[in-house]
């Protein structure tokens, strides 16, 4: 039996909020007492307490008045669901608890589509108790997700954010006729080049090639549409690189997470686009985060997502010295790549001509690595994702000249199609080419 089938949210809601105004009152003493502020963990702890001493108190004026109290099972439900109120997203945190999950979408609190990892979509049981309830959630989530708190009103109608647990969440309000939000679930956290092999995301060749690229500190751009798998295959590359290697990360919304894993990268420094405030102050974007970024020392500069401006930024930091440097973008093949950089180009503070711009990718990008998710119904009824193509920038001659160096043969097995001109770079770091081109 679910949590949400066993417990009443009124109830649930009445919970948290004497729990919350406990704590902060615990809050309070201990700062007009001169004792040290709670970590995290312990006010995890202290909440956990505080949960069970407001379930009690429930208990025992249950039966003063003649009720039946909540049995063991129901308490440990109640107990639950007050804690995810408190510090995970309410009744959305048993879909987030089950690692099968892939998708949340969620059309108003009632309409509720859970996408599954075997291609499977059910519709699932409301989040809220009405659409209020839901914008207030979302409204929590913004306060306290991520480095600086992210609005969500009328005035700031959208809202991206990194949940606890990593995945994403996109909502938006007033611009639909109900509140609506999409979680992607971050399935795999700390991933390896060896798992998307084990998975076939990559072939064996492919996993060699692309961990020899990052270790030659080649420029590599992974494109995909969006939920293909790009900051999956994102973090597999970096954690390709040696854990001596100073990493600075710059993200619309926190999600990457190499900060997370001390034991593989000790020396990170995670940014993130802080939005404006209320008067229309305060913003700091994504292009002035990647200057920021030159002058922290970095061994290499990350950038979660390209969505605009800071393309132009990011490509001149990949031709200063900052080599090995990994990014994401959204395109719809490996050769569309090119062109939806240089119109990003365009809209960039620089309004870079598309000759420049195509100069500039040509010294910038070493790799295109492109992602795709296939259907279900195309592979034994389970969702994958797998690279289906690989191109190395060659030059430019009036365009980016291109080679797709891995390409999908007819019968969709990815085969390495045409040579690699630094292959002897590469083969320093292990990787040996099985291509035959005369």
């Amino acid at each position: 039996m679910s949590v949400q089938s066993v417990v009443d949210h009124q109830l649930v809601k009445r919970f948290r909020q004497e729990a919350g105004d406990r704590i902060a009152e615990q809050r309070r003493i201990d700062q007009a007492s001169g004792v040290a502020a709670m970590t995290t963990e312990d006010e995890r702890q202290f909440a956990r307490a505080v949960i069970a001493q407001i379930l009690e108190e429930y208990a025992r004026a249950e039966i003063n008045a003649g009720r039946t109290p909540p049995d063991a099972q129901s308490e440990e439900a109640y107990a639950a669901a007050v804690h995810a109120a408190l510090f995970g997203v309410g009744r959305l945190q048993p879909l987030l608890d089950d690692p099968e999950v892939e998708n949340i979408d969620v059309n108003g609190y009632d309409q509720v589509f859970v996408g599954y990892a075997d291609g499977r979509e059910v519709h699932g049981e409301p989040v809220a108790e009405s659409d209020e309830e839901l914008v207030e959630l979302i409204q929590v989530l913004g306060a306290y997700s991520g480095l600086s708190s992210r609005p969500f009103d009328t005035a700031n109608p959208q809202l991206d954010l990194r949940l606890p647990d990593g995945s994403r969440l996109s909502a938006v309000m007033d611009v639909t006729r109900r509140p609506a939000l999409s979680i992607r679930r971050a399935r795999m956290g700390k991933v390896f080049i060896s798992d998307l092999v084990g998975n076939a995301t990559l072939t064996p060749e492919l996993g060699s090639f692309l961990t020899a690229a990052v270790r030659a500190r080649k420029n590599i751009m992974i494109a995909g549409a969006t939920n293909a798998g790009k900051t999956t295959l994102l973090r597999a590359l970096a954690n390709e690189i040696p854990r001596h290697e100073r990493l600075i990360t710059v993200e619309r919304a926190l999600e990457l997470g190499l900060d997370q894993f001390p034991e593989l990268h000790p020396n990170v420094v995670a940014f993130e686009e802080r939005l404006p405030n209320s008067e229309g102050q305060g913003a700091i974007t994504m292009a002035e985060l990647v200057r920021r970024s030159l002058r922290m020392n970095p061994s290499r500069v990350i950038v979660g997502e390209v969505l605009g401006d800071e393309i132009v930024t990011m490509l001149n930091a990949m031709t200063q010295g900052n080599d090995g440097s990994l990014s994401t973008i959204h395109a719809n093949s490996s050769s569309e790549v090119f062109n939806r950089v240089s119109t990003y180009a365009l809209q960039a503070r620089e309004r870079l001509p598309i000759e420049a711009t195509q100069m500039l990718i040509a010294g910038a990008i070493n790799f295109v690595v492109f992602v795709e998710r296939r259907n279900a119904y195309t592979t034994g009824g389970r969702l994958t994702r797998a690279v289906t193509s690989v191109r190395e920038v060659n030059g430019v001659d009036g365009r980016v000249l291109s080679s797709e160096v891995f390409a999908e043969a007819p019968d969709g097995r990815l085969l390495a199609h045409a040579p690699v001109s630094c292959a002897q770079e590469l083969a320093v770091f292990g990787y040996r080419p099985t291509g035959n081109w005369g």
